[in-house]
């Protein structure tokens, strides 16, 4: 190549770069390398190189599903757990191994027809080690009244509703080290939505449960709230909205009784989605040990600071993402897209 096509190359190069990246990335190199069946790491920021490398493989783990959703990993049995929302089931994975069924039924336990989104949604652990889960069909959450070892579909219900209205479906939770439970409520499992008959709130909550198992309203405010997470310090409270118009990351301080104090829009994701291939809105989400955000949204796992600025994408062609999870040792990420299960490595 003469140093005239060099440069014109070169320029090219760049000018995609600075065109794709978003206006929180102005500034940045774009790194695309390794690109691959399944999808591409791309690296706006120095930080984000130093989390993952720009050549690492994306790994597909599990592939069949209808809807996967809710991974999360148990720690000391190397396995990871996600639903199956639509087909009301829970799969594991082993290191090296396939996915199996787990658990069925999730998140609908009654024998009566419903339409809608039945299954359990998002999983977590609670400072115990037992497994907590948002169930859709049930309209619910709950803890996995059975040994983790010898599961079955014996549930301890934790809060089904709000001064006496059942909750619309919720979706999405996480447990501090203080036994509280926060969730997300959104329309999205009711079998027609907002306009559903069955629905009893008029809003879309965040919420926390306490130890003593009280249930209190955070926010009513965010449309479509849908994966939630805490800061490592547990100070603060990130909510991901996936309204279609205006979504959005939030961030809320919290005070020591872990309620709210402050907060607001930490990144407008309505860019990132008006030039993203896959046009999704925030979902779910978790926090790497360095407190930045791995946060399913626009065309991928999107890395985002605690600050606000996206560092990088783990960008998924042709598939939605709908929440991930790290091992214990966090240098592995494991993703929930659309019909598949990836994972792939982070630096140590």
């Amino acid at each position: 190549m003469n140093k005239i096509l060099l440069a014109i190359s070169l320029f090219f190069v760049a000018c995609y770069g600075c065109n794709t990246a978003g206006k929180d990335t102005k500034m940045a190199t774009t790194v695309t390398a390794n690109d691959s069946t399944f999808g591409k790491i791309e690296i706006y920021d120095k930080t984000a190189a130093s989390l993952i490398d720009s050549n690492a493989t994306i790994e597909v783990i599990g592939r069949n599903f209808t809807w996967s959703e809710g991974p999360v990993w148990i720690g000391d049995k190397q396995m990871l757990l996600f639903s199956d929302v639509p087909e009301n089931k829970i799969f594991q994975w082993k290191n090296a191994g396939t996915t199996k069924l787990y658990l069925t039924p999730s998140g609908y336990t009654d024998t009566a027809k419903r339409d809608g989104e039945n299954g359990a949604n998002g999983l977590a652990l609670d400072k115990e080690g037992r497994l907590l889960l948002c169930q859709s069909g049930n309209r619910n959450v709950a803890r996995l009244n059975a040994s983790l070892d010898t599961p079955k579909p014996a549930f301890t219900i934790l809060s089904s509703n709000y001064k006496g209205k059942k909750f619309n479906s919720p979706n999405d939770l996480v447990a501090d080290s203080k036994d509280n439970i926060y969730f997300t409520d959104p329309i999205y499992g009711l079998p027609q939505k907002e306009n559903d008959p069955t629905r009893e709130l008029m809003f879309e909550g965040v919420y926390k449960i306490n130890a003593a198992g009280k249930t209190s309203l955070l926010i009513d405010s965010i449309p479509r709230p849908n994966g939630v997470a805490l800061s490592l310090d547990e100070k603060i409270l990130y909510v991901a909205s996936s309204d279609n118009v205006k979504p959005k990351w939030y961030a809320y301080q919290l005070d020591e009784n872990r309620n709210i104090v402050s907060g607001g829009v930490l990144l407008d994701a309505a860019p990132l989605k008006e030039k993203a291939t896959v046009k999704q809105g925030p979902d779910g989400m978790k926090i790497d040990k360095y407190g930045n955000i791995f946060g399913a949204g626009p065309d991928g796992i999107n890395i985002i600071s605690p600050e606000g600025k996206r560092l990088g994408l783990i960008k998924i062609f042709n598939r939605p993402t709908s929440n991930c999870a790290f091992n214990e040792t966090k240098d592995t990420l494991y993703f929930t897209a659309d019909d598949m299960i990836f994972k792939v490595k982070l630096h140590l």
